[in-house]
């Protein structure tokens, strides 16, 4: 079995990095101490010895015996004495010749004297020389004639040496305390290390190098491979990361992390709904936002550590398709809830007929059928002179039927005019109409019990444009929701509910997909919703052609 090697843990990297560090500065310190021991050493002791081979080279009696043939015996006590006496490590006088004819070492009497560069040229000299094996740090002192008849003249020289001291030495020596303070800053940096790589630990939650590099790699691999956007926050409102799809659903640029909402130009809705501020900061799910054209649902998560706020996360899905499939399912189902209500008004109306036909009221049956037609007749006649788009026209039909079932009364304005418009734009102003008419029946049926509730459908005209106005008897729009109530993507009835739908905001998308926009008021009879959309009508000669 292959033997498993244990890796280093992130807590003993950091302990071993910090004691490589304490190392290293320990190692300094002693190196510096070190020098400066030796610029001591040098400026210290070089004095010293320099004044003692001065002092010895001026004496009477050196200056006497160096003129003798043999000056050892005479000149051996007080060379020794000198020693004893400074604590130097040697002391050694020379003839004018080099040779040396006294030292504290008997081993170098009568050998050479190594002179140093000024000593050889009769002048005072000092600095290191390695003596029998041994460094020294020596002043080389010349000897003068003093009497008349040799004033001046060179009888020899005097060196006095002090032996280099060893590196413990120079640290010992250094300070008295120097061993103390790097025992002390030793123990601080061990016990720092091991603090810090504990602190370490704890902010990385145990996890080691490879596990934090896993998890990015896992977290950029999830970011970026899911397809909802994702968008995260720091307390301050600042996007700490987003990922590709969040950043095309924002249309956010791409140095955008780091940057606020507030310097982004995210304001309105939108901010709300990523910063978890103003209504939103409840923490609803599902939160529909209109964004350049998009339907958004947005949910906000916030990332909470110990109780310390760290930011949010919000994900968000475009559901501009989706809302569209809607849409188109929403107008089958329309159709299936006018086709119903169409139902259950025939099937009262022959209920009515069958119960005069058995209390024997044929005259009064006659009478009633009429009575039907020309009510029939007079809103289709209405309908098609004011408006003549069929598609359009069938849809206020229809939506006549279902205003009747609910006891709502759907008129049409005295100024509607409306011609012929293109397929596709004739699809749009129906979508636009049916939503603003089931928005204003819920909103007159919810709020009529005891009074005549209505709805008023005008549609106007011109060249290039058609507006659609669409006014109720209901309690109107709440005057705070009255600007926002769109790009929240409230329909009328949540408005009043609280509750969040995309009905206005299908709207809304339509209008502005055509060039037009969308707005809200209150008068004192109930709400008037306003939508002005830009399309192309077809002349009466397009249209015959296109019908024939």
């Amino acid at each position: 079995m292959a033997p498993t090697f244990r890796r280093q843990t992130l807590a003993g990297e950091m302990l071993v990095l910090q004691l490589a560090i304490v190392v290293v500065v320990l190692l300094a310190v002693a190196a510096v101490s070190l020098a400066q021991s030796r610029a001591t050493f040098n400026r210290v002791e070089g004095r010293r010895v320099g004044a003692l081979a001065e002092q010895l080279a001026a004496t009477p009696l050196v200056r006497s015996q160096l003129l003798r043939p043999e000056p050892q015996e005479a000149l051996a006590p007080l060379v020794n004495s000198t020693q004893t006496q400074s604590g130097v490590t040697s002391v050694t006088v020379a003839d004018a010749d080099g040779r040396i004819v006294s030292s504290t070492d008997p081993t170098a009497i009568g050998g050479r004297l190594p002179l140093g560069a000024g000593a050889a040229e009769g002048r005072g000299w000092s600095g290191a020389l390695t003596l029998h094996g041994s460094r020294e740090l020596v002043a080389q002192v010349p000897v003068l004639g003093a009497t008349r008849e040799n004033l001046g003249r060179h009888l020899g020289t005097v060196m006095v040496g002090e032996a280099d001291p060893t590196v413990w030495q120079r640290l010992s020596g250094a300070s008295s305390y120097l061993l103390a303070y790097l025992g002390i800053a030793s123990g601080l940096g061990v016990a720092g290390s091991w603090l810090l790589a504990r602190r370490v630990k704890r902010q990385t939650l145990g996890l080691e190098p490879r596990e934090i590099a896993g998890l990015a790699e896992h977290r950029e691999a999830m970011l970026y491979g899911i397809a909802e956007g994702v968008v995260a926050l720091d307390p301050g409102a600042r996007i700490t990361l987003v990922n590709e799809v969040g950043r095309r659903l924002l249309d956010l640029p791409e140095d955008c992390v780091g940057q606020s909402l507030d310097g982004l130009g995210i304001d309105g809705r939108l901010r709300d709904v990523l910063a978890g501020t103003g209504a939103d900061a409840a923490g609803r799910r599902d939160e529909v936002v209109v964004r350049r054209g998009r339907v958004l649902v947005m949910n906000r998560m916030t990332v909470t550590k110990d109780g310390r706020p760290l930011g949010s996360v919000t994900t968000l899905r475009d559901r501009t398709e989706l809302a569209r499939l809607e849409r188109e399912i929403g107008a089958f189902r329309s159709t299936s809830e006018l086709l119903r209500a169409q139902a259950h008004e025939f099937a009262n109306q022959l209920h009515t007929i069958s119960g005069l036909i058995e209390i024997g009221e044929q005259d009064e049956v006659v009478r009633y059928i009429r009575a039907l037609n020309q009510r029939r007749q007079s809103l289709d006649v209405t309908l098609s002179r004011r408006v003549r788009d069929t598609a359009v026209a069938a849809l206020l039909t229809a939506k006549s039927s279902l205003a009747a079932e609910r006891k709502v009364s759907l008129r049409v304005s005295d100024r509607t005019a409306l011609d012929r418009l293109a397929p596709a734009d004739a699809a749009d102003v129906a979508t636009v109409v049916g939503n603003l008419v089931d928005n204003a029946v819920d909103a007159a049926a919810a709020h009529g019990a005891g009074q005549e509730a209505w709805v008023e459908v005008e549609l106007r005209q011109d060249a290039s444009s058609v507006e659609i106005v669409v006014r109720d008897s209901g309690p109107g729009v709440a005057p705070e929701l009255a600007r926002e109530v769109f790009s929240h993507g409230f329909t009328t009835k949540a408005a009043r509910q609280g509750e969040r739908g995309i009905g206005l905001a299908l709207t809304r998308l339509v209008c502005e997909r055509h060039g037009g926009e969308i707005s809200v008021t209150n008068t004192p009879e109930g709400a008037v919703f306003t939508a002005r959309m830009t399309v192309s009508h077809l002349t009466d000669a397009v249209a015959e052609g296109a019908a024939s």
